[in-house]
């Protein structure tokens, strides 16, 4: 029945409605602001989710893709005949063509949403090998989200790879796919914003406005390498929806208030032949210009083990005392933060012990599959295999946590797995790895967690999925250093940030790449101040570390900032518990709040009172600022009140304070 697929009932609740046509069914779920649409094929098993809890509550096991536990459900007034389905959801009227199951939803303002004429979904091959899901792109439409996209914060007419990937100097205008892959976007044009999120961890293409074709109307288009496809449609206005998306997911994990301190990183200390000596004088530099720590993150040069990293393993010879250096930083109020990853090289000591039991992915045959990995070739641990998932709480208990270090940095992450001939446990039920790659990630995480006993561990994850935010933060990966990738980054965040996390941030003064200017190195700084992760790091062979002294001509101006951020932070972590308890980004754009601000601005929200104008440009030595319009600001809370959507230039030397204003 290609292209003419007729669906006809066959199970009706108050809150459901399963439609069945040629072997696919296609679902129906009605929750308050949400309607969850399933398509799924017969003669292929539905995966579960690791993401989806709105009762915050997660199986390690996972979830059924289709349970309502948790929901609100609603049971709306539904008007059938043979041909189609009527009913209103949270103010919005739906209907649904029951050939092809094509579904619409219109606002007072027109139409909101709408499936593509023809055919809008997989159901037999007609579309390719996958599944699909083809959509109407109505005119100005702008689209936000996808986890830490590169480009313009508004998506529209971009076409981006659902993967996740280690892309160290990565370019924040261009490059993609970057760490994360969470398949969430808000779409706003005329007749209202809806968010749309697939369940699914599977590789796959989304298109807002790329592609045209002359038998169809305007489309943006999602495909998945996963046959089956089920999809949240999210009511409400952009900020109802991201807070609304939060919830689905089960909320945002609790940030220490040390982390909202400066946190030291850099390779060069702990690659260091006297790394026990680099890093405790990382504390003497502080203390001696006046700079507050709270943290420091431990790069892999501590596991080196001949030319390799072997994660759990401690080179004595660059530190000697484990144990001793956790008791040093501790006495001096710094938590260290010690990198792990999931790659065992295949001379790592206790490689020959998990191939034996079966925990690494592997072949049909149970050989471990073995990949390019750190300057050798390493087996990826299988944390859907309980087994392995021990084996790895174990080791950071007994290797990390019992000799002082309580807080964990899940990196290298990514599971560069595309082989479908790969497997993974999946926890008894054996699946290609390719299809859950990023999962992984949410696993490993989740199991650091679990194995730190404080009450609120400081859990960090570069590769992440939507529900990661319930057991780590993250950061944005392996930035360059440049002017213009800046602003990039910037532009990145306010992505990020309307993706589900709360605390995160890019490297300050870039990862990759030159040694930063004394301009951009400023720059960086007054507008790292103000996000929720403020840490320089950087690996720079050749050139000094970007470290707070980097330029010792500047360091009155730097304590400067380190001072601000000092006074910031009973703010940011006061407004950081009220975000968590409304699932709302802690950092934001404006236009979340004041709907006419553009979305490309540079300025953007600090919680719900600090405007934040940072300065992009080489050589600016003012910046011109329109405020929000809402509220009465302050210039940096002292200036004369300005009322809202007044446009003002402000002189801002690369020496004076950053620029922001607060809301009365």
């Amino acid at each position: 029945m290609k292209f003419d697929h007729r669906f006809r009932l066959k199970e009706a609740g108050q809150s459901v409605r399963v439609y069945e046509a040629d072997g696919v069914s296609a679902r129906l779920d009605f929750f308050e602001h949400i309607l969850r649409v399933a398509i799924v094929r017969r003669d292929v098993p539905l995966l579960k989710t690791w993401s989806v809890c709105p009762d915050g509550e997660m199986s390690l096991m996972g979830r059924d893709k289709l349970s309502t536990d948790g929901f609100a459900p609603v049971a709306p007034k539904i008007t059938e005949d043979e041909n189609t389905v009527s009913f209103t959801l949270d103010g919005v009227r739906f209907s649904v063509e029951l050939k092809n199951f094509r579904i619409t939803a219109s606002t007072d303002r027109g139409v909101l949403y709408r499936d593509r004429s023809g055919l809008a979904y997989n159901f037999d091959g007609e579309l390719g090998k996958g599944s699909a899901h083809y959509t109407d792109r109505f005119a100005g439409q702008r689209v936000f989200g996808l986890g830490d996209k590169c480009g313009a914060v508004n998506k529209a007419n971009r076409r981006f790879t659902l993967a996740a990937t280690d892309s160290m100097g990565f370019s924040a205008e261009y490059s993609d796919p970057l760490y994360k892959q969470i398949p969430f976007c808000i779409c706003a044009h005329s007749a209202g914003s809806y968010g749309l999120y697939y369940d699914t961890y599977s590789n796959g293409t989304v298109d807002f406005g790329v592609e045209h074709d002359n038998y169809f109307e305007p489309f943006s288009s999602i495909r998945f390498d996963e046959e089956n496809l089920v999809f949240y449609l999210i009511l409400g206005t952009p900020m109802e929806i991201i807070r609304r998306f939060n919830a689905l997911l089960g909320g945002i994990a609790p940030t220490p208030l040390w982390a909202f301190r400066y946190c030291g990183s850099t390779m060069e200390y702990t690659d260091a032949p006297d790394a026990d000596a680099r890093l405790r004088g990382f504390l003497s530099q502080c203390e001696q210009n006046g700079i507050k720590a709270g943290g420091f993150y431990l790069s892999s040069g501590y596991t080196q083990l001949g030319n390799h990293r072997c994660v759990f393993h401690w080179n004595t010879d660059r530190i000697p005392s484990p144990e001793a250096l956790a008791a040093h930083f501790e006495a001096h109020g710094v938590r260290l933060i010690p990198n792990v990853k999931p790659a065992f090289l295949t001379d790592h000591p206790l490689y020959e012990r998990i191939a034996k039991n079966g925990w690494f992915l592997h072949y049909a045959d149970g050989t471990p599959a073995r990949f390019p990995f750190w300057g050798g070739m390493a087996s990826y641990l299988d944390f859907t295999n309980p087994g392995a998932y021990a084996f790895w709480k174990d080791c950071v208990k007994t290797q990390l946590v019992e000799k002082g270090y309580r807080h964990i940095w899940n990196d290298n992450n990514e599971y560069d797995v595309p082989d479908e001939s790969v497997l993974a446990d999946g926890f008894g039920t054996p699946v290609p790895a390719a299809r859950i790659r990023p999962l992984f990630s949410y696993l490993m995480a989740r199991a650091s967690r679990e194995a730190c006993p404080d009450a609120e561990p400081f859990n960090v994850s570069r590769c992440a999925i939507a529900g990661t935010q319930r057991v780590a933060s993250t950061w944005t990966g392996d930035n360059f250093t440049s002017f213009p990738e800046l602003r990039w980054n910037h532009k990145q965040a306010m992505t990020m940030a309307m993706t589900g996390f709360l605390f995160f941030g890019p490297d300050i003064g870039g990862f990759a790449g030159p040694k930063p200017s004394e301009e951009l190195f400023l720059r960086w700084l007054q507008y790292g101040v103000f996000l929720p992760r403020f840490t320089l790091h950087s690996w720079k062979p050749g050139n000094p570390s970007t470290m707070p002294w980097l330029y010792p001509d500047l360091l009155p101006a730097v304590t400067r900032l380190f001072d601000l951020r000092e006074r910031l932070i009973p703010y940011l972590y006061a407004e950081a518990e009220r975000c968590l308890k409304l699932n709302e980004p802690l950092i934001r754009p404006v236009f979340l709040l004041d709907p006419a601000y553009d979305p490309e601005s540079d300025c953007f929200l600090l919680g719900n009172n600090i405007l934040v104008c940072p300065v992009f440009d080489e050589g600016a030595t003012e910046i011109t600022v329109t405020l929000p319009q809402f509220g009465v600001w302050r210039l940096r809370g002292e200036g004369e009140p300005r009322p809202s959507g007044e446009t003002l230039t402000v002189p801002c030397s690369m020496t004076d304070l950053p620029v922001w204003f607060t809301r009365d």
